[in-house]
């Protein structure tokens, strides 16, 4: 168990211009371990989130613990050097279907040697867009049963990457707010059906599995616009007790912010699927522990290997963080049994 402040996750960071005036002294000893250098690669990224959105600029620096920034420092190490003998070109769908579009179209426009995306819906739009340029989802949910994939261990086709959870979820998120607010008799589930695996089914049954043995009846929440976001909270202020569970969503990643407000100011706790919620303020999470493994794939597919050869990959490790400050907050007070399994404790 680790306690620390919220601030204490952020490594140093180092801009990317510096980086890329460092690139030209450096550039022949990086050649020298294995990259080709007859031409400049390019490797497309799109994100659900704002180009101004804080997450977005953390993962334009080299910070290894962000996305864009674990890639960049990744390739780094396997004789990618950017702006030498590759070029990254990120786009962002945010601002809805019409916007996902054009973005996609901007990236397949540029003919890149693979493209990177950070969820399920982009991956969708991506590959509904093209059929021979090698994909990598970073994080996407049930790749099977979304047709990405012929199977997690021959994907065949064009695309492959990293999964971020699993069906049983649901019925874990239940359980562990549950233990952190033992009279719930009801709990409510926010999701966006447009952006969440199997419009929310994903996750769903196994979570009314739990809630049926449990006595908890589950109150599914769908949110379309970020202006519903608060009125759909508010409605587990009053009783009977309530909690929420957020459910693996993007939609609700580029929200967080607002559901973050909404749930202190109707003082009703909810679990959320990744750390971004706990950065934000959140009272707990549990979800797949952070790592930045897309450039192993995106390497060995600018060296020629075939995208659909490529395994898909699951978490190797999840971890449970809690907020106590944000449980006293809400006239919590978190067991000691469920304190000693957390991997990270905020003050």
């Amino acid at each position: 168990m680790i306690e620390r402040p919220a601030s204490a996750r952020a490594a140093p960071a180092v801009a990317r211009r510096d980086f890329l005036r460092l690139a030209g002294t450096t550039a022949a000893g990086f050649l020298a371990l294995g990259a080709t250098g007859d031409r400049i690669r390019i490797v497309g990224s799109l994100t659900a989130l704002s180009l101004d959105d804080e997450l977005t600029k953390r993962s334009m620096t080299e910070a290894a613990t962000t996305r864009l920034g674990g890639l960049v420092a990744g390739l780094r190490q396997r004789g990618w050097v950017e702006g030498v003998n590759f070029r990254l070109e990120l786009r962002s769908s945010f601002g809805g279907p019409d916007k996902l579009k054009s973005a996609v179209q901007e990236l397949v426009d540029l003919k890149p040697d693979v493209i990177l995306t950070g969820s399920t819906g982009e991956t969708a739009a991506v590959l509904a867009a093209t059929k021979t340029i090698p994909i990598v989802f970073a994080t996407a949910n049930d790749p099977v049963g979304n047709g990405f994939v012929a199977s997690l261990a021959h994907p065949g086709g064009n695309v492959t990457g990293f999964t971020s959870s699993t069906p049983e979820m649901g019925g874990k998120w239940l359980q562990l707010i549950k233990e952190t607010v033992p009279d719930i008799r009801r709990v409510g589930v926010l999701f966006n059906p447009a952006t969440t695996p199997r419009a929310g089914r994903y996750y769903l049954d196994s979570l009314e599995q739990e809630a049926a043995s449990s006595g908890v009846e589950v109150v599914l929440t769908p949110v379309g616009k970020a202006g519903e976001v608060d009125e759909a909270i508010g409605r587990f202020a009053e009783p009977p007790k309530a909690a929420m569970i957020s459910l693996v969503d993007s939609f609700l990643v580029v929200n967080r912010q607002a559901i973050i407000a909404a749930t202190a100011k109707y003082r009703v706790p909810m679990i959320y699927p990744f750390h971004y919620f706990m950065d934000a303020g959140g009272l707990m999470s549990y979800g797949p522990t952070l790592e930045v493994r897309s450039a192993d794939y995106v390497d060995l597919i600018l060296r020629g290997t075939k995208a659909g050869d490529l395994p898909v990959q699951s978490p190797r490790k999840y971890e449970l963080l809690i907020n106590r400050t944000v449980a006293r907050s809400l006239g919590l007070t978190i067991p000691f049994t469920l304190l000693a399994r957390a991997d990270e404790i905020r003050e």
